[in-house]
């Protein structure tokens, strides 16, 4: 493994893309509490230390604070926002609450032009704030480097010791020269080089798996996205015909779905596929829950049940795959952030039960959507298969607002066809990257053939997005939304009316449920 970058995270939003704009230039990083002990980071032996923004004030009592060791450590620290602020509190600076807070887009003026942190950065240009305090006085060996209107020490620096601190958030795209500044950091101040390439993430993956699996067997559970496609893959290539893998069809997949994935993994990827179908068991065990965290913990559970039971037809398994990314264990359990919150189970993270049998390998937990789609192509996936559109796990269980039964499976499963259908037989730029129906629990009265219906209202979500983490809503042209709603109301039985949902993420989740 290259050498890791670690971020403590101060429950920012941004921590995550922190990383993201991290690995993009070319250094592997990783997340990690704010309250981690020096003792406990010195044993990863960190190249750098990037300190994220966070909502509390640091002259708030009860503030969140690093081991003061840390600044001391000798490695090269950049502060962003409440990582600043920090910094400077912890090294004697003044700071005072500001009269009026500063968010949003703000003029820098770079005031140092020798300073490596801002090498290519213009005397001016837009940042991107959101802060209340502001720092007044430097201690000695710190200089004031950058400024705003408002804020008048906006970038710290100590050239000697390598540590640095910004006001603004360079990772966001609003920042215009962020992604320069924080490249300055990595490549300039802690001389890292660029080696996170993702043939060396495949190779280092491959060689762990194989480590830890030995001469043990391990079954791969095939949801049939891409996922899982690129997990089983990866998995393969380490330990081959030692890995099982099993399809679930659950009953919750699209439509003609559990034919076309069967026979992808088994034509074209060559794996070794055991296809079980589970849709009556499924459907049982969902029957009368209307809680989305229910429906998605019921899932998960029968997944595992169901693996579990396989594994038994196959001596010597010891290993369960799964093709976890890290948005799904950000958003399952915040792990990161002490004051962050759950947003939802996902079922192959929050959904699992505390006692399996099977010990888990999940080679993809620290890779977001974008980066297992380039291992996938890494890995020699087809383009069909690597660039496919996400679909959850608990399939459309999360599509279908409250229970979950056999005629709404229908309805949503048609709708969603459609939709599909029509969005990938037009010509979009930019392509929406997930589209789909949803069957809201919502009805009501339309006029049909001069009768009256009461009948069910349906969803149509479109979406663009990089990897997930943040989503906008797809603009998608008037025919197109008009051919859709016309063809699900005319088509599939029991829906008269159709919604487009314009909601970003956040405030919103991709899915519904």
């Amino acid at each position: 493994m290259p050498p890791t970058v670690l971020i403590l995270d101060f429950g920012a939003q941004y921590s995550q893309l922190i990383a993201r704009r991290t690995r993009e230039l070319g250094v592997y990083c990783e997340i990690v509490p704010y309250d981690v002990t020096w003792s406990a980071l010195s044993l990863r032996r960190p190249a750098a230390l990037i300190l994220s923004g966070g909502p509390e004030s640091t002259l708030a009592e009860g503030a969140p604070k690093m081991d003061p060791k840390i600044v001391e450590a000798g490695v090269p620290i950049l502060g962003i926002c409440y990582g600043m602020q920090l910094l400077a509190r912890d090294i004697g600076a003044e700071l005072v609450p500001l009269d009026q807070a500063e968010y949003g887009p703000a003029t820098l003026v770079v005031g140092d032009r020798e300073t490596p942190l801002f090498d290519g950065v213009p005397e001016e240009s837009r940042v991107w704030m959101s802060h209340g305090d502001s720092v007044v006085a430097l201690p000695d060996g710190y200089r004031a480097l950058a400024s705003t209107a408002r804020c008048h020490v906006a970038a710290i620096g100590n050239a000697e010791k390598k540590i640095y601190g910004v006001q603004f958030h360079p990772e966001v795209v609003h920042t215009e020269h962020g992604r320069t500044v924080l490249d300055n950091f990595l490549h300039e101040i802690a001389a890292l080089g660029r080696d996170w390439k993702m043939e060396s993430f495949l190779d280092s993956s491959v060689r762990d798996v194989r480590e830890r699996v030995g001469a043990d067997k391990a079954i791969c559970a095939l949801s049939g996205g891409v996922d899982s496609a690129v997990a089983a893959t990866l998995v393969a290539r380490a330990i081959g015909e030692q890995l099982t893998c099993i399809f679930v069809d659950h009953g919750l997949l699209r439509e003609k779905e559990a034919e076309e994935v069967v026979a992808a993994f088994r034509e074209v990827l060559h794996l070794n596929v055991v296809a079980v179908d589970a849709r009556e068991r499924f459907l049982h065990k969902l029957a009368g829950i209307e809680d989305p965290e229910g429906k998605r913990l019921a899932i998960g559970h029968e997944f595992i049940a169901v693996f579990e039971s396989e594994a038994e037809k196959i001596p010597g398994v010891k290993y369960l795959v799964q093709g976890t990314l890290y948005p799904d264990v950000i958003e399952s359990k915040t792990p990161q952030s002490k004051t962050g919150q759950k947003i939802k189970s996902h079922h192959n993270v929050g959904g699992l039960p505390d006692e399996m049998n099977l010990t888990l390998i999940e080679p993809l937990r620290a890779l977001f959507k974008d980066e297992v789609r380039e291992l996938g192509a890494a890995l020699g996936l087809p383009p069909a298969i690597v660039g496919r559109q996400p679909f959850p796990g608990p399939g459309l269980a999360v599509r279908i607002i409250g229970e979950v039964t056999d005629e709404r499976l229908a309805i949503v499963r048609e709708a969603d066809a459609i939709v599909r259908a029509e969005i990938d037989s037009s010509k979009l730029d930019p392509h929406p990257w997930q589209y789909f129906a949803v069957l809201t629990p919502v009805k009501s009265v339309g006029v049909m053939g001069d009768g009256r219906t009461y009948a069910n209202l349906v969803a149509i979500r479109a979406i663009t997005s990089e990897d997930g983490m943040t989503a906008d809503w797809a603009r998608l042209p008037h025919a197109l939304l008009e051919r859709m709603s016309a063809r699900i109301v005319n088509e599939v039985r029991g829906v008269n009316r159709v919604a487009y949902d314009i909601t970003t993420k956040p405030p919103a989740t991709v899915e519904w449920e």
